[in-house]
């Protein structure tokens, strides 16, 4: 049907893209249909209690408008482990895992190059990734409508394309860990191995004085600083990208030299 390595992936992604979808437009209403509640607490009360390094860390110092609400409870954690968790899922299956499979090595025997393969299924991972990323944005949009949030399309627009970023980071050193080691369960340790740390060199930055000069190694501190849905783009997030470049980049040699499981 597909005569492009990067359709045949795009094709057989589909329906899982369509269930990760699912999940994340209902994990935005339904925070969206809390937000009715919370306006009725005297959350600035609330906050006023907290720690200023803890508000700071997951973003809570606005929860008063619906952005911020938006920002502490979804923004902080769960989105960005969502788009993370997906992008490493594909990124392991797309090379590594189809090649315990069988599948790769009747890919490879096709004309197209080893080089071509790789970067034609790094571009369906990130594709995918985009399209979490729009249903995102359109999740938002549609909350902000239902719930009265007032989020503004620009700044929904532009967290989606933040956590988007993250998730195809992550899932672009998958796949290059995954063509390194032709090893699916390598892929995915390693690569959600390095999503913890970047989690806990983010949160210990914001919360240990002594460690925030380092908090912007981290992907995740890239991606939400500030908040995602906030007034600009952060300069940083621009390291996102060079990181997947390079990841992938520097895999093609390995993968064009290495033996492929059952060739």
């Amino acid at each position: 049907m597909f005569r492009t390595t990067f359709g045949r992936s795009l094709y057989g992604m589909r329906h899982g893209l369509i269930g990760w979808s699912v999940g994340v437009a209902l994990t935005v209403w339904v925070m969206a249909a809390i937000w009715p509640s919370m306006q009725s607490m005297n959350i600035d009360a609330l906050l006023a209690q907290y720690p200023e390094p803890l508000k700071e860390a997951f973003n809570v110092a606005d929860y008063g408008t619906g952005t911020g609400f938006l920002n502490g409870e979804l923004f902080s954690i769960v989105l960005p482990a969502i788009f993370v968790v997906y992008g490493i899922g594909r990124g392991a299956r797309l090379v590594a895992g189809e090649e315990q499979d069988g599948l790769l090595e009747l890919v490879a025997v096709t004309p197209a190059t080893r080089t071509s393969i790789l970067v034609q299924k790094a571009a369906a991972m990130v594709v995918g990734v985009a399209v979490l990323g729009v249903v995102l944005w359109v999740a938002i949009l549609l909350g902000s409508i239902a719930a009265g949030m007032d989020v503004g399309v620009v700044p929904a627009a532009r967290a989606s394309f933040l956590v988007s970023l993250l998730g195809a980071e992550f899932g672009a050193v998958a796949i290059a860990v995954g063509a390194a080691s032709g090893r699916r369960s390598i892929a995915l340790a390693v690569t959600g191995g390095l999503a913890v740390a970047a989690y806990l060199l983010y949160l210990v930055g914001q919360l240990v004085e002594g460690d925030r000069p380092y908090r912007w190694l981290s992907p995740v501190y890239q991606a939400i600083v500030d908040g995602p849905i906030g007034p600009s783009l952060p300069g940083l997030a621009v390291l996102m990208p060079l990181v997947a470049l390079v990841a992938v980049g520097v895999a093609v040699p390995v993968f064009e030299r290495r033996d492929l499981a059952g060739s």
